[in-house]
């Protein structure tokens, strides 16, 4: 049990790390691109749900441990995005963490502090880390659809994929074996969304990209046309055509000029 434990907490190290070459990028380009916060920012509230809840439970030293290097390393992955990201961007990151991290998190234990009392306390926070523990799993889910959409998998990271699969397998075992109804749920739904991430991986890896944005229309431009009567030394007329808008704006007033002088 104890072995089991310590390989879900390597993997969940294994999990956490991922996202480096994804920051290194952003990082290098100065720019988040099309990556989004939101990830990061629901991690990092799990993080800090499953401490409240290992601080409930006896012999969980080990859980409070990953999940305390969690929250510094999402905490720094938020920073990095936070800082290189577009004013937009930025401020969508600065109010999902107002609102989730500060005061979700706040009332969450304030709740379970003072209206929910004993064993309880723990089933409910259990509850809680559950259904955000699925939401985690379930965040990429914008990331999905856009690689269906752009055909790109640009934007999927392959190793955070495949380290969450791994991730869910290992937890789940171990929720099972510890009956531990809390821990083992939600990563069902891990397991879920990883394969159907690797499969997305897997289709579209060879695909070439199709542009997001639309081409603009490409525009005919139509110069204005002056017919000037030019006459030369043996009273005969003859018509040219200009299509130059300079050029009528320049041999209108020497017309005018020759008309004043006779």
């Amino acid at each position: 049990m104890n072995n089991l434990h310590v390989a879900g907490n390597l993997v969940s190290f294994m999990v956490y790390i991922a996202p480096l070459p994804t920051f290194y990028r952003i990082f290098k380009k100065k720019s988040t691109e099309g990556f989004h916060s939101v990830p990061y920012v629901v991690a990092l509230l799990s993080c800090m749900l499953w401490i409240y809840y290992a601080t409930l439970k006896s012999n969980e030293i080990l859980l409070i441990t990953i999940n305390s290097f969690g929250c510094l390393i999402e905490s720094i992955y938020i920073v990095i995005f936070i800082s290189y990201a577009s004013k937009k961007a930025r401020m969508l990151a600065v109010k999902l963490l107002l609102l989730l991290n500060f005061s979700g998190f706040g009332f969450i234990v304030i709740f379970t502090h003072f209206l929910v009392k004993g064993p309880k306390r723990a089933q409910v926070l259990g509850w809680i880390s559950v259904a955000l523990s699925a939401t985690v799993y379930i965040a990429p889910l914008s990331i999905m659809k856009r690689v269906i959409r752009t055909k790109s998998v640009e934007f999927l990271p392959i190793s955070l994929s495949f380290a969450l699969l791994l991730n869910a397998v290992m937890w789940f075992f171990y929720g099972l074996l510890l009956k531990d109804f809390y821990i083992a749920v939600p990563n069902v739904a891990g397991f879920i969304f990883g394969v159907l991430q690797i499969l997305l991986y897997a289709v579209y890896k060879n695909c070439k990209a199709e542009e997001e944005e639309e081409k603009l229309p490409t525009h005919h431009v139509v110069h204005p046309v002056c017919s000037l009567p030019i006459q030369d030394d043996n009273s005969h007329v003859e018509i040219i055509t200009l299509e130059d808008e300079n050029a009528c704006a320049i041999m209108e007033p020497k017309e005018k000029m020759m008309d004043h002088s006779n």
